[in-house]
């Protein structure tokens, strides 16, 4: 039997049935996403013809002129597209593939269609850091300056992470059930204790810097803050492309794993580790914005399969799209209003995953 088989009720589902098929959707979404990213930037307080901000990113970034070369470096919508607004798209661009790439690892490693980085606790423990740094003060103590928040966050992740490592490896064998378990429970205590310190903390601006981080923003991207989420988020795709054999076999449960000689205990072990390190960088960036990891790997199982070859590069892309135009929403809905991220994704997501389960009796791993 080979490791990378999957049952044949599951590939006779997909929709994609060919190489060409999933090739097209690949390079479809790809030219969305790119072309998403340009017309993105012509949404906001001040409205730039489409057109216009084609040409200017197509100027600074190849160094092509069309049309008036004037227009394309000098004035008020230069700046506003290249040094605001694009960063915040890049940003979103990255946010939403990594976002949707942790839940995907996620949902298979614990063999749980609710598990992304929040319902097992790492965004919660992301919180718990930054809202420790902001009411306590170490978000602007020490050497860290500036970057205190952001270091706090992701400190909090990865704590919170290992946190759910232990309490799922105690007392023997570490199981998706006592996985999920242990995340539910890390959430909670991680929640408890943010609200324990916002309960008792005397700082009224504070206090509202901490509620609107938590519900999360992209209005603080810039070019400086790009490197590094970029690099995460990249590095983290191609591994976890090499990883689809591995990850379709936890679908197949851990018995079926025992008989293929491998030790799923370890993988689970490094995709959470590894998920949280990239969900501390991101909530450590933006904040928190949940359902893009819940909800987006199960639009996309249900057009190209439980195949994690096709699974992981269509989510991403796919999250990557999401975003970047959920952030258009949040920015434009409201005049002269921005709305937290959060807010927007929660509204669309939530409907959208009940109608998921109600009308479409939709299950993990393609069941229904």
């Amino acid at each position: 039997m080979q490791v990378n088989s999957l049952p044949q009720a599951r590939a006779d589902r997909s929709v994609v049935h060919s190489s060409f098929g999933f090739s097209a959707i690949v390079f479809g979404l790809l030219i969305l996403v790119l072309l998403s990213a340009g017309a993105a930037v012509s949404f906001g307080q001040v409205d730039i013809p489409v057109s216009q901000s084609y040409r200017i990113l197509l100027h600074h970034m190849t160094g092509i002129s069309i049309g008036n070369t004037e227009e394309l470096t000098k004035g008020s919508f230069v700046d506003i597209i290249w040094k605001i607004r694009f960063p915040r798209v890049i940003l979103a661009m990255f946010v939403g593939a990594g976002l949707t790439l942790c839940g995907t690892i996620m949902q298979a490693a614990v063999q749980n269609p609710l598990a992304d980085p929040y319902i097992l606790g790492i965004s919660s423990g992301a919180s718990l850091g930054a809202t420790f740094a902001i009411l306590v003060g170490f978000g602007t103590m020490g050497l860290l300056g500036q970057t205190g928040v952001a270091f706090w966050a992701f400190a909090g992740a990865v704590g919170a992470s290992l946190l759910v490592l232990v309490l799922a490896g105690a007392g023997g064998k570490m199981t998706s059930v006592k996985l999920v378990l242990a995340g539910m429970v890390i959430n909670a205590l991680c929640t408890a204790f943010a609200n324990f310190i916002v309960y008792f903390a005397n700082n009224a601006e504070g206090i509202k810097t901490v509620t609107f981080w938590t519900m999360g923003s992209l209005a603080a991207a810039s070019w400086d803050k790009l490197p590094l989420i970029a690099v995460a988020v990249t590095l983290a795709l191609l591994f976890f492309l090499l990883q689809s054999r591995v990850l379709n076999t936890m679908l197949l449960g851990d018995e079926a794993a025992v008989t293929l000689g491998i030790n799923l205990s370890a993988y689970r072990r490094a995709y959470m580790i590894l998920t949280a390190l990239i969900t501390g960088v991101m909530v450590a960036s933006c904040g928190m914005i949940g359902f893009v990891g819940l909800i987006i790997p199960h639009l996309v199982r249900g057009v190209v399969g439980s195949d994690h070859r096709r699974l992981v590069p269509v989510a991403a892309l796919s999250g990557a799209f999401f975003l970047i135009w959920t952030d258009v929403i949040a920015r434009t809905i409201i005049p002269n209003v921005e709305l937290p991220i959060g807010i927007i994704t929660a509204l669309i997501g939530a409907p959208m995953f009940m109608y998921m389960l109600i009308k479409k009796g939709y299950a993990f791993g393609g069941k229904s």
